[in-house]
């Protein structure tokens, strides 16, 4: 099969012939039909994501979409033919999505949303996964409660709007000002973190008691300000990228509780792979029932455009996910 292969850190990845896999016990072969790219997926090929624990040769892509063509030993729920699609690999020792194969751990995948097509459900997999398990899992968004997410037309951002909203609450997003617009888009409040302080739109949207819900996407010095800004007592500050020093005394004087998410933590382990499962399966049903939609980068990249679609990403010009279409 095809597949492009990262040779070594930072040197440019190579379109090449590899062995076709076999589903092994618990495995499902699928044919895959869009690969998403991800800023992680970046971060691994220039060897900066010691976190990922990937070891070249290796073939990246965190996110797919295709059809089941074998199923292995032990598996249930999927035949042949289902369309499926899941965070399967590119990270250890599993292999990646940039192949027209790969071999799966079953409890990875979902079935596909019927009403998106192979490169929208490809968006969707690490993006959702990473703002449910913040967003339901750590702080049982719901009714009533503020959600203030930082970063809010980027890829998490964009589909946490969308979940917390289908729960019932009030959210806000913070972003640049030529992506205010898309943050209004998806219904949430947009705020311009280069036009107010965090103590101004604060005072200004929740009468300084602060948000109920703080959801950081950006890490750094916005999850220091993430702390400065949850509700006293019952306020949630959650990050996704809370990997830096932190004085935490500004959460611990408000009385409020931080929660780290880190995605990856099935694949890399092997434990609560199911979940990632039951998060997409959740997902498969908002996404029919239309409140929940992914927003894609017009351009179209192949296989042998991977080097350009990762560019796309890493310049910072895609307006939505990118995703490489593999072809057969």
């Amino acid at each position: 099969m095809r597949a492009v292969v990262l040779e070594e850190f930072g040197a440019p990845m190579v379109l090449k012939e590899i062995a076709k896999p076999v589903a092994g016990p618990g495995q499902v072969l699928v044919r895959i039909e869009a690969s998403g790219v991800n800023p992680l997926d970046i971060k691994i090929a220039a060897g900066q994501a010691a976190h990922a624990k990937r070891t070249p040769p290796a073939v990246l892509g965190l996110d797919m979409a295709g059809v089941v063509e074998q199923v292995g030993p032990g598996v249930s729920g999927f035949a042949p033919g289902d369309e499926v699609y899941g965070m399967t690999g590119g990270v250890g020792d599993l292999q990646g999505s940039l192949a027209q194969y790969a071999a799966v751990d079953a409890r990875l995948l979902a079935h596909k949303p019927k009403s998106l097509d192979m490169r929208q459900a490809a968006a969707l997999p690490l993006v959702t996964i990473t703002a449910w398990e913040g967003l339901i899992d750590r702080a049982q968004v719901g009714v009533g409660r503020k959600v203030l997410i930082h970063g809010g037309a980027g890829g998490v951002g964009h589909v946490g709007i969308q979940i917390a909203r289908a729960r019932g609450a009030e959210v806000f997003g913070t972003d640049a000002p030529h992506r205010l617009k898309a943050v209004e888009a998806l219904g949430a409040t947009a705020i311009d973190y280069t036009a107010e302080t965090p103590d101004q739109y604060v005072a200004r949207l929740t009468d300084g008691e602060g948000f109920d819900i703080v959801y950081d996407t950006v890490g750094g010095p916005v999850l220091d300000a993430s702390f400065a800004i949850v509700r006293t007592y019952t306020g949630h500050v959650l990050s996704s990228l809370g990997w830096g020093t932190h004085s935490i005394a500004p959460l611990s004087f408000r009385g409020a509780t931080y929660s780290g998410v880190f995605t990856l933590a099935p694949m890399l382990t092997g434990r609560a792979r199911d979940h990632h499962g039951e998060i997409l399966r959740e997902i498969t049903g908002l996404v029919d029932a239309g409140k929940l939609t992914p927003t894609l980068d017009p351009r179209h990249f192949s296989l042998a455009d991977t080097t350009d679609a990762h560019t796309a990403v890493a310049d910072g010009s895609a307006t939505g996910k990118i995703v490489v279409s593999i072809g057969h």
